[in-house]
């Protein structure tokens, strides 16, 4: 049988897509149906390492739903979760997934992604086709203003500047640097950042959700540097507010180490915070993604509020009319 909290898709820049699922069974059959396809497609069904197919052929300047049937009847209907974009490699829909009491999280309406300073045209018009109404920034003031967000022209979003400022500035590089020498020191530091964000950031975690609130309905994009940090939390704190089982919640949140490649980013992080000094083993944890990290900031919760849902209500003010007001928008 299709296992439907399996199926996973995503597009590279160049247009292809690649779908892969689980079976319970090794003989189940799976087809794959795209949503507005032609007969120019070319669709590739592989078993190794895992079930999939690729696909070759769909319009790149907007999203395409698939249909995944086995021969049992059982059936899911989804999109792409990473978008193609070739400026922005970590931008992903974090919709689609399913919530504890069986609905579903719409697609379409929540984005997250690093920076969007590197956007092709192509990206902008991929983006503007998503129709968004907010953009949360969480990046610096002084990085929003260095790398520009590339944003679409018409029907532009509006920016909401949100700085959070554990792991994006430069004395917490001075202190990790002049610790480099023991073992494990910027994992360590790591663990602190993502306590910090549940609870001394908690307020401007707040402020998102009271933004999101105030515009009904909104299509929104949370978004970083890297989109894995700040914007992680982010998304975990939005999904556990709409119902989503904390196990599926780690899940996208380690989705990014597919997508975001540290090894691509250890120059320009080496230039920008004069760590030239600093080993690559001793740097990676900062551009790496761990379940440790987000399980810190998760048990500050328990720790701390004893429930998500009392430290929703008590440190970020959505308490169970505004819960309900989000699962009642985002929730289908």
């Amino acid at each position: 049988m299709l296992i439907s909290d399996t199926v996973h898709i995503w597009r590279e820049p160049d247009g292809d897509y690649h779908i892969e699922w689980q079976v319970t069974d090794p003989g189940t059959r799976v087809t794959v149906e795209p949503l507005g396809g032609d007969g120019r497609l070319q669709l590739h069904y592989l078993q190794q390492p895992v079930p999939g197919a690729r696909l070759v052929g769909l319009p790149p300047a907007r999203r395409h739903f698939f249909r995944l049937r086995d021969q049992h009847g059982n059936e899911v209907l989804a999109t792409e979760r990473r978008l193609g974009m070739d400026g922005a490699p970590n931008f992903r829909d974090f919709g689609g997934y399913r919530t504890g009491d069986g609905r579903q999280v719409k697609w379409g309406f929540l984005f997250r992604s690093g920076q969007l300073s590197a956007l092709s045209e192509q990206d902008v018009e991929l983006l503007a086709s998503l129709r968004l109404d907010l953009v949360f920034d969480f990046r610096r003031v002084e990085e929003q203003e260095s790398d520009l967000s590339r944003l679409p022209q018409q029907s532009r979003p509006r920016v909401v500047s949100l700085p959070i400022i554990p792991g994006s500035n430069s004395r917490f590089f001075e202190e990790a640097g002049q610790h480099s020498e023991k073992p494990d020191a910027m994992f360590d530091f790591m663990l602190e950042i993502n306590r910090d964000f549940a609870g001394p950031q908690a307020e401007t975690y707040g402020r998102m959700f009271s933004e999101i609130l105030a515009a009904p309905h909104a299509r929104f994009l949370v978004h970083c540097a890297a989109g894995k940090d700040r914007t992680g939390f982010a998304a975990a704190i939005i999904l556990l507010a709409l119902g989503v089982p904390r196990e599926v919640v780690m899940r996208d949140y380690l989705l990014t180490s597919r997508y975001f490649k540290p090894e691509r980013e250890l120059d320009r992080l080496r230039n920008k915070y004069q760590l030239e000094h600093m080993a690559a083993e001793a740097i990676l944890p900062m551009l790496e993604v761990h379940e440790d990290y987000l399980a810190m900031a998760l048990r500050h919760i328990a720790e701390n509020y004893g429930s998500t849902q009392e430290y929703l209500a008590q440190a970020l003010g959505v308490g169970p009319a505004e819960q309900a007001e989000l699962r009642a928008r985002y929730l289908e």
